[in-house]
């Protein structure tokens, strides 16, 4: 089947950048900013961003309709997002109409909970070293990844982490306090796809490491609405060159 065009959009509360200048610095148009330029590598891929400060915050019916992707990032700012938007999230996402993808402290954003039924609670403390393990090497959001690479410094998220048994597990975290973490993980519900990426913390650099990024592509690939037939052997239409 020839590939479609998956139209993602990249929701951030975009709140930290704006208020403390170490993630400024380090982010200085927003981690939305950064995450979409790491998916327009893809040909295939539509890109629109959206936050929690714009109209019907950032995602009002029309955008809704429009998407096909939703990546979610957010932290201080979970108890603002309206009960009215995370329902028609999870209807869309029950329906088959809307893959979702939160990353890092998305774990607790009204939507993830909404949908998998969870807390999603876990154990957290201080930024380390991570290595990241491939736990299923055959899965297409592993993909072009090594059996496993080293995140020099993320938040430490760890184990027992509140959330229901994935249907997949794709990558393990472990950091150099001895923390392991399913970091990353996959769930069905309804006719749509679910998954959640662990790396991402404000004022760590793991949204620009190549291996990250190569993830971020692959797993938007996989959790877009069945409907696209998708077969991702090698990732991506055009493949970054720097983890080939």
């Amino acid at each position: 089947m020839e590939n479609k065009v998956i139209r993602v959009t990249i929701w951030n509360e975009f709140v930290h950048e704006r208020s403390e200048d170490y993630v400024r610095e380090i982010y200085p148009n927003g981690m939305h900013a950064v995450i979409a330029d790491a998916l327009s590598e893809c040909s295939d891929l539509k890109v629109r961003l959206a936050s929690l400060d714009e109209p019907e915050q950032g995602l009002p019916d029309a955008i809704l309709e429009e998407t096909d992707v939703l990546m979610w990032w957010g932290h201080v700012a979970h108890g603002q997002v309206s009960d009215e938007l995370v329902e028609k999230i999870r209807q869309r996402v029950y329906a088959g109409k809307l893959g979702f993808f939160p990353v890092h402290s998305g774990h607790h954003s009204k939507p993830f909970r909404a949908i998998l039924g969870t807390t999603g609670n876990l154990t957290w403390g201080d930024e380390q070293k991570e290595i990241i393990w491939n736990l299923c090497p055959s899965h297409p959001i592993a993909a072009g990844i090594p059996d496993h690479f080293v995140l020099e410094k993320e938040e430490m998220y760890g184990e027992p982490f509140y959330i229901p048994t994935p249907d997949e597990l794709i990558f393990g975290g472990w950091f150099e306090q001895g923390n392991i973490m399913r970091s990353c993980c996959t769930w069905r519900r309804g006719a749509g796809k679910i998954v959640y990426f662990q790396p991402g913390h404000e004022s760590c650099r793991a949204f620009y490491d190549p291996y990250v990024r190569r993830i971020l592509q692959n797993a938007v690939h996989w959790v877009a609405p069945a409907d696209f037939g998708y077969k991702i052997p090698g990732g991506c239409i055009h493949q970054p060159g720097a983890v080939n």
